[in-house]
Formats: C-alpha cells, sequence, structure tokens
C-alpha cells in the first residue's frame, strides 16, 4: 500500500535525523509518530519519553503518546497523558474523549461518562457532535447526520469516534464496522486515519 512505502521512507528520514542529532526532541517526536502509524507502539512510546527527557516543557503537547499508551494498554498511563494535555489545549474533544476511552477501560463506561471533563469551544461541529454521544446528549444516528453534512473529514471523525464508543462498550461487532468504514472509505492525511489503520491492523480486523 502507498502509505506503508511512504512511511518507510519517513522512518528512515528520521533514523538519520536522530542519528545526527541525538539531542533534537522534536525528532524524537516525529520518529515516534511514524513508529506508531506502522504500529511499532511500544517504540513510539521510547520516542516520546525520550523526547520528555531532553525538553521536560514539552509534556503537556505529547499527546501522541497518550494514544500509543492507549494501544499499549497502558491505560491509567494515557488517562493522566490527556488530562496534563487539556491544562494547554482545553477545547479539543479529543483529548476529553481519549481520556473517557482511557478511564472506560479502567473504571467502566458509566463512571467514565461521568468523569467525563467540560469541552464547550472545539471549533468543529463534529467533534462537538462527538462530544454530546460520549456525554450522553445525543444518539449515533445524530453523529452520522453531521458527518455527512460536513464531507470526507467529518465522516472519517463521525465512524472513527462511533466506532471507539461502541468498542468502549465491549459492542465489538459495530466497533468493527464503524472502524473498519473510517479507515476504508473516509482517507484523509491525518494521524488519526493512520490511528485508524492501526487499530484495524492490532484487533486482527
Amino acid at each position: 500500500m502507498w502509505f506503508v512505502n511512504s512511511l518507510e521512507n519517513q522512518l528512515k528520514h528520521w533514523n538519520e535525523i536522530v542519528s545526527k542529532q541525538a539531542k533534537n526532541s522534536h525528532a524524537y517526536i516525529r520518529r515516534g509518530m511514524v513508529k506508531f502509524q506502522i504500529a511499532e507502539i511500544a517504540a513510539s512510546i521510547e520516542d516520546f519519553d525520550m523526547a520528555e527527557q531532553l525538553d521536560s516543557r514539552l509534556t503537556p503537547y505529547l499527546w501522541q503518546r497518550g494514544l500509543s499508551y492507549y494501544y499499549a494498554e497502558r491505560f491509567a498511563a494515557g488517562a493522566q497523558q490527556f488530562e496534563i494535555d487539556l491544562t494547554v489545549n482545553s477545547q479539543d474533544v479529543e483529548e476529553t474523549v481519549w481520556r473517557y476511552l482511557c478511564m472506560a477501560r479502567l473504571i467502566g463506561v458509566t463512571e467514565a461518562r461521568k468523569s467525563l471533563l467540560t469541552v464547550k469551544n472545539d471549533p468543529r461541529e463534529i467533534m462537538r457532535c462527538v462530544y454530546d454521544l460520549y456525554a450522553g446528549n445525543c444518539t449515533p444516528d445524530d453523529v452520522l447526520i453531521v458527518g455527512k453534512l460536513g464531507g470526507d473529514r467529518s465522516q472519517f471523525y463521525a465512524h472513527l469516534y462511533l466506532g471507539l464508543y461502541y468498542e468502549a462498550q465491549n459492542n465489538i461487532e459495530l466497533a468493527r464496522n464503524y472502524l473498519v468504514k473510517a479507515a476504508d472509505q473516509y482517507q484523509i492525511e491525518d494521524y488519526m486515519w493512520y490511528l485508524a489503520q492501526v487499530h484495524k491492523k492490532l484487533r486482527g480486523w
């Protein structure tokens, strides 16, 4: 697949940068992102950790590590990362939704919903609707309608977060249905689209 070759080239590039600039924290982040995109989850966390060691100011911006923690099933660490992220990016629905997803694995969906952190001003209509779904204030059909109105990008996010929503509830059939559609039918050049590919691969879908 085209994106596999592209990622292999990117990994080679960032390996070369890191070998020449061993204290370049941003190079470790970029390489960690590529490692995640090729489903090398533990290796991605190692690179994000190295970036943090080189520059502790990066900690609240390492949302990528939170995602890697989720797929490494380090849910407490993931929830903590997203809580820290929200101190500098308090209007991003994705940060609080991923915290919810981590918490759901730790304490169940009912308690996770009770602990859902407030986000009011995400500029993306689809993500505001996703937040309402996770908060219990709208239905999956509402998310699909808003997604359809917003084009492929909104369609992608609607299907991704519906898949994750159903997986948290252990409804694997619906989770698989929506995640696979997000990955296969709504390709966008975005880190989260690669996440959908990683999700499919790790789940064997």
